[in-house]
């Protein structure tokens, strides 16, 4: 279990699913039906939801790129983290937020595969956090074109590396959305 020993409590934690990230990602009315049933079992389980939307000079706040999908709706008393980082850690409150709600496990899903959501993956399980990735949940662009595999290729991947990595007193691993268990 995780080493934060005095956060019992697990997190769904959605990371920029936001109009144009979604609009560039494969598999994303899947991937976003997948996220939409997730965020209300979680709803249904009273686990905290965790909101991340990501800033940039291509996704510039208040536009409608930048704004989460219309089928994922925040509820007020959910927190939302911003950032301008790959990892949803860096340079933002999301420690302090998680701490607040005793969370010690993450559950995570989102874009992009190879970038947002590998480093906070990666920054979760630093930091002494549990961290699952449903695995038909996440999803990314095809950055072929620059020299990356093709997008399911790169999604496989992540699934394959993710479900075998491991740190001291920590579980790591990815399960499939309807497999996830938030009791």
């Amino acid at each position: 279990m995780t080493t934060l020993l005095d956060r019992p409590r697990t997190a769904l934690l959605v990371v920029d699913v936001q109009n144009d990230v979604m609009a560039a990602s494969i598999d994303a009315d899947t991937v976003v039906s997948n996220i939409q049933a997730l965020v209300a079992r979680a709803r249904a389980a009273l686990t905290p939801v965790v909101w991340v939307q990501h800033s940039s000079d291509e996704l510039v706040p208040s536009t409608p790129g930048w704004a989460y999908v219309p089928r994922l709706t925040r509820l007020e008393s959910e927190p939302l983290i911003h950032k301008t980082y790959g990892d949803s850690f860096e340079d933002t409150d999301l420690e302090s937020v998680l701490a607040e709600l005793g969370v010690g496990g993450l559950i995570v899903v989102g874009a992009q595969t190879d970038a947002c959501i590998r480093s906070t993956l990666h920054g979760a399980l630093a930091r002494g956090y549990d961290a699952t990735l449903v695995s038909d949940a996440h999803t990314t662009e095809d950055l072929s074109e620059w020299g990356a595999p093709p997008p399911q290729q790169v999604i496989a991947h992540t699934n394959l590396y993710w479900e075998n990595q491991k740190a001291p007193g920590r579980i790591a691993g990815t399960v499939a959305t309807d497999a996830v268990d938030f009791g």
